[in-house]
């Protein structure tokens, strides 16, 4: 059993020394936490609060809403082949856009209006709206806790002339494991997803919507994106990479090139199933390759354009088309349903142009070099068209809730459509306590921290009917046995109809028949009441509303969260400020020294004994005040959170490894 923390073993650093004369000021990274002066009022909170909504009146459309940044992750080295073919060893890089979801929807009478909360240190949102397979995107700047945004429909309908009935949607992938949209008629750049790993290849079967791609490191995985669902699977590993893929519809087969070979791929399995040479390539290095609607095949290398014709030995021959004036290296390639080709280059900015398969004529159409004035600003190493007809037709909406099968969360349940996060989808939040209330501690908050990712379930009205906590405790620091419990500010005990998944062993907790705590005026549940049996348990408890309630009555995850300390039920300690429940208690009448008179869970300097980070937190070892273990932790609490706002993360120089728990 961890030793818990002593009771007020950092009250000397409260009335430190006064500095003599020409004493040297101490810097702030060496000030000792309780020497710290945290401005009037600041309750140490990581997150901010927003109201967003979203005005649009056009039917059958979604919005995904992600709190952005532009951060570009390097992770650990690997080994990849470069699509010269070339063995490199470098670290693995992926854009962390999209990996903070907020909610999805649907506009119900023409709005969507949700009140969410973010880490502090975002400035942005990405407000992506799909409209059947098309993306749109707008990047909001957050210059108030209040977001309008309003969807101006474009005077007109984005198709190629002559193909009314049909819409072109250019897929691309890079190695920095970013799949985006690029909207052929006016260049509109739209990210669609992160992927598993970095890629350069793509190809699209469009008669059962999947996208595939080949990851550029051993083992080199085929990777399979469902375009309906937006959802990744692994199909298996094809134990080889290179830079060409694409899709033949006539036998439901890969075909995969390197060099001077062209192999097939079962989808199903990731299997090679057959290999042929390729004759005539002047260069063998980069490129891609495509299916026409006739059969031919069309391939690129660095060398430009050609046409892969079978021969009398079995294998095939490059015939070439292009000339040699292309503009660049072509390094992918794909047809559009106007049987035009369009070929990009793998520079840090990449180029677009379009070719004729007939003459080889081509010309610019967006990228640096092109007159359009768009540029993308990253690399596509490869290119996929997916062509939609009547793209409306084969999206059923069977539960009837107004909310078509492939957009719906719950696509057989009427009363359940969308879903809100806190604090995003995969990402996780912490709760992180010091048990010695009223009393000082060690600061380590490693005593009770407990882990969560709070889901609100949404009707097709964007209305919550059920709210679902995924939760783990990560630290048990105390020696105590601690129970964990939520007030829902704004609800009543009468709205909640049922809660389930609560571990409750202790006996002292009243339960009424709904599930909610007893004797509380408003909503409260205690999800367990022994911390010591719930470490590194992954637990989820949901909780249904007796009628759908809007979400800014849901209120904002992680509400008010409080500690019950050692099964003494009314000895509840919550974040600064905030009021305890109807049976807490606060006893002033206590031995020793009461660090918090007045009740409001802070010191007279602002110190908490609770701390909210709407990130996965990992506590220090036992007795390592946090601001030793974060570097920058002082800067921000001095500033009042205005200095390095994401402290928390695993950045270059913010953490001390080794003052970490394992």
């Amino acid at each position: 059993m961890t030793t818990s923390c002593v009771k007020d073993n950092l009250d000397d650093a409260l009335n430190p020394d006064l500095e003599t004369e020409g004493e040297v000021e101490t810097p702030i990274e060496e000030l000792e936490i309780t020497q710290l002066q945290i401005p009037s009022g600041f309750a140490f909170g990581t997150e901010k609060e927003l109201t967003i909504q979203i005005n649009d009146n056009t039917a059958d459309v979604i919005y995904d809403v992600y709190a952005y940044n532009n951060e570009i992750v390097y992770g650990n080295d690997i080994t990849f082949l470069n699509e010269e073919g070339e063995e490199v060893t470098a670290p693995e890089v992926v854009v962390d856009n999209l990996n903070h979801i907020l909610f999805r929807g649907a506009p119900s009478g023409g709005k969507i209006e949700h009140s969410v909360v973010i880490p502090s240190y975002y400035k942005q949102l990405y407000i992506r709206r799909k409209e059947g397979f098309k993306y749109s995107s707008s990047i909001v700047d957050i210059s108030s806790n209040r977001i309008t945004y309003t969807h101006v429909p474009k005077a007109g309908k984005n198709t190629w002339a002559g193909k009314s009935i049909v819409e072109d949607y250019l897929y691309c992938v890079n190695g920095n494991a970013e799949l985006f949209q690029i909207d052929p008629i006016t260049g509109a750049y739209t990210f669609v997803s992160d992927m598993p790993m970095g890629s350069y290849t793509a190809a699209i079967d469009k008669q059962n919507m999947l996208l595939y791609s080949i990851g550029k490191s051993s083992p080199y995985p085929l990777m399979k994106y469902d375009l309906v669902n937006d959802s990744w699977d692994t199909v298996g590993n094809v134990g080889q990479g290179g830079p060409r893929l694409s899709y033949n519809s006539a036998d439901g087969l890969l075909y995969f090139s390197t060099n001077s070979k062209l192999y097939t791929i079962d989808p199903q399995n990731a299997n090679i199933i057959s290999n042929w040479n390729i004759s005539g390539l002047d260069k063998q290095q980069g490129g891609d390759l495509d299916f026409a609607a006739d059969g031919t095949i069309y391939l690129c290398s660095f060398s430009g354009l050609y046409r892969l014709d079978s021969n009398g030995n079995g294998d095939y021959d490059a015939v070439r088309i292009s000339g040699e004036d292309l503009p660049f290296s072509p390094t992918s390639m794909t047809i559009d349903s106007n049987e035009e080709l369009w070929l990009a280059n793998n520079s840090n900015d990449s180029d677009l142009i379009v070719m004729d398969t007939q003459t080889g004529g081509w010309e610019y159409r967006y990228g640096p070099n092109s007159t359009s004035g768009i540029t993308f600003g990253r690399t596509i190493n490869d290119l996929a068209t997916l062509s939609i007809v009547n793209e409306n037709a084969e999206d059923p909406d069977t539960d009837g809730d107004g909310i078509t099968d492939s957009n719906d969360e719950y696509p057989n349940d009427a009363e359940k459509a969308f879903e809100q996060f806190t604090p995003s989808k995969y990402g996780w939040g912490t709760v992180a306590f010091e048990d010695l209330w009223p009393y000082l501690g060690d600061y380590d908050f490693n005593d009770t921290a407990i882990n969560y990712r709070f889901v609100a379930v949404l009707n097709s009205d964007n209305m919550a009917v059920q709210l679902d906590i995924h939760f783990e405790v990560t630290s048990d620091g105390a020696g105590l046995i601690n129970a964990f419990g939520i007030e829902m500010e704004n609800i009543a005990p009468s709205l909640i109809e049922s809660v389930t998944g609560t571990v409750l062993t202790e006996n002292y907790i009243n339960v009424a028949a709904n599930g909610t705590e007893q004797g509380q005026d408003k909503a409260v549940f205690i999800l367990f009441d022994n911390n010591e049996t719930m470490v590194n348990v992954p637990t989820t408890v949901v909780v249904k509303f007796t009628t759908p309630i809007t979400t800014t009555q849901l209120g904002l995850a992680p509400f008010n969260p409080f500690l019950i300390v050692d099964r003494d039920r009314g000895r509840e300690i919550h974040l600064p400020n905030k009021s305890r429940t109807t049976l807490g208690v606060n006893n002033t009448a206590v031995e020793g020294v009461n660090h918090d008179i007045d009740g409001n869970f802070a010191t007279d300097s602002g110190l908490p004994w609770a701390i909210n980070i709407v990130h996965n937190f990992i506590p220090p070892k036992e007795s390592v005040p946090v601001n030793q273990a974060y570097n920058f932790f002082n800067e921000w609490a001095i500033s009042g959170g205005e200095l390095y706002q994401d402290w928390y993360k695993d950045s270059n120089g913010y953490r001390n490894e080794s003052q970490l728990q394992d």
